[in-house]
């Protein structure tokens, strides 16, 4: 999939690369997305990919004054544990917590989730409509745009191919604002958006002030709707208004069609989610169902950078080329395996076959682990980010001893194991909820299972083996 593999250590080699490579060269930082992109063949041309995960101070949510800054490693989870993006930018945090599951939230970046510019992406329409702006660095110097000059359609930016983006930066919502994000999706958990709104209202009393109202998935990119946006401006909430801004909304659109809804489907689900968020924020109920203390499987460390490398480590597509890795407290090295996912590096060549693979696009969780700590897809993480790693595996949860990890235990009392392909994933889930709470709640657990798929059971019983291994 890719000739050279770099795992940086500054910004400063990233930009060196990116001006050597060019438009051969891609940053990696979740590749929850470029992963699946490169094995499609869809990046014709791309062969080296510029590791910046373990760059100190990427992962950062700072505050200036009334403006957050985002760093480029800022992960959906990170989003969803910021008490600050939780006050002052409630839309973004409700949309980061839409994306995926734990473990595509705990490696995905808000930073891919912008420069990948798919209509769909949940959490580019709320901050389209915060007011953000991306800073994209190069060699070349620094340049700073807002949302409308950055997006150019389906998949285009304004970024060009020595760029890379360093900051997302936002002015945080004012006392007097409130917001709401709501996402129409075909199912509960790890859906991609049939249509999503978010809407920002300024209040004095009763009375609106000021909207802000973008649609997601509905057009080639995030769109606003200025109609209804004027039409709200001076009003008070009431039926009526809530009703005829709800269709203002939808007839701004001309909606998409697709295997996800057709385009008739769109502009009713535009209407109704927008008389809903209306709805919500004027009766103070936009953080109706907010979970408290979700279910994160990001580890002690809340998913920050730890480990970070001594230089900048080069890995070639050639036999000699060296990946030097500890999984389940054992020293492994290992050559001739870089071009591949870690999913088949811990199968082929370390010859761990618990870690299962399923769908090989993060939906199913069969080959859930744990990188540095953190409960990752690991059809989803390039091979070379082993190196120097610390990974433990569905081998790695029973003691030295063989005594079996208490989850494990309660999965064989209950029958929680049928075709048994789906319950590696399953256990190292629990597992990392087990060790992030002391007595999870029914909904704390059904949070930390919804990236993992199982086709025999319905679920019952491994949820029962969770509640019996949480007694114990």
């Amino acid at each position: 999939m890719w000739q050279n593999y770099f795992s940086v250590t500054s910004v400063g080699e990233a930009l060196d690369l990116l001006a050597d490579y060019g438009e051969h060269a891609r940053i990696v930082a979740g590749a929850t997305d470029l992963l699946l992109e490169l094995e499609r063949g869809q990046r014709p041309g791309v062969d080296t990919l510029i590791d910046i995960t373990r760059v100190p101070g990427l992962d950062q949510i700072s505050v200036r004054g009334d403006t957050i800054r985002l760093g480029p490693l800022v992960t959906h989870n990170h989003l969803v544990g910021s008490a600050v993006i939780a006050q002052r930018a409630f839309p973004l945090v409700q949309a980061a917590w839409s994306v995926g599951a734990p473990q595509i939230r705990n490696r995905g970046t808000v930073g891919g989730n912008v420069i990948t510019a798919s209509p769909a992406n949940d959490t580019i329409a709320p901050l389209w409509a915060l007011g953000a702006s991306v800073t994209l660095a190069s060699k070349r110097g620094e340049r700073t745009l807002d949302f409308p000059s950055f997006y150019q359609g389906v998949r285009r930016t304004a970024m060009q191919p020595d760029e890379m983006l360093t900051a997302i930066t936002f002015p945080a919502l004012n006392q007097n604002e409130r917001g709401i994000f709501l996402k129409l999706g075909l199912r509960n958990a790890q859906a991609i958006s049939v249509v999503n709104t978010t809407v920002i209202l300024g209040f004095d009393g009763d009375m609106v002030t000021h909207a802000m109202i973008t649609f997601g998935s509905v057009a080639p990119t995030i769109m606003r709707v200025p109609v209804a946006e004027t039409y709200l401006a001076g009003k008070t909430l009431t039926d009526d208004v809530i009703r005829e801004a709800a269709r203002l909304a939808a007839t701004a659109p001309t909606p998409i069609d697709d295997i996800r809804g057709h385009a008739n489907y769109r502009t009713e689900m535009c209407r109704v989610l927008v008389a809903r968020s209306l709805r919500a924020l004027r009766d103070s109920q936009e953080r109706d169902g907010w979970p408290e203390n979700p279910a994160m499987l990001w580890g002690k460390n809340q998913g920050r950078i730890q480990d970070t490398l001594p230089e900048c480590v080069h890995h070639e597509d050639d036999a000699a080329d060296t990946i030097v890795t500890t999984v389940n407290g054992q020293t492994y090295t290992v050559t001739g395996s870089m071009n591949k996912t870690l999913l088949r590096f811990l199968r082929e060549d370390i010859g761990l076959t618990g870690t299962k693979e399923g769908c090989a696009e993060g939906e199913c969780g069969a080959c859930t682990v744990y990188l540095d700590g953190v409960a990752v897809m690991a059809c989803l993480v390039p091979a070379p980010r082993a190196h120097g790693a610390t990974i433990v595996t569905v081998e790695g949860l029973a003691a030295a001893d063989g005594t079996l990890h208490p989850l494990q235990e309660a999965f064989v009392e209950t029958g929680a194991v049928q075709c048994g392909y789906c319950t590696p994933g399953f256990l190292m889930s629990g597992a990392k909820l087990l060790e992030e709470f002391d007595q999870p709640t029914r909904d704390q657990i059904e949070q930390s299972i919804t990236g993992n798929l199982c086709r025999c059971t319905g679920y019952y019983k491994i949820v029962d083996a969770f509640e019996k291994a949480i007694r114990r």
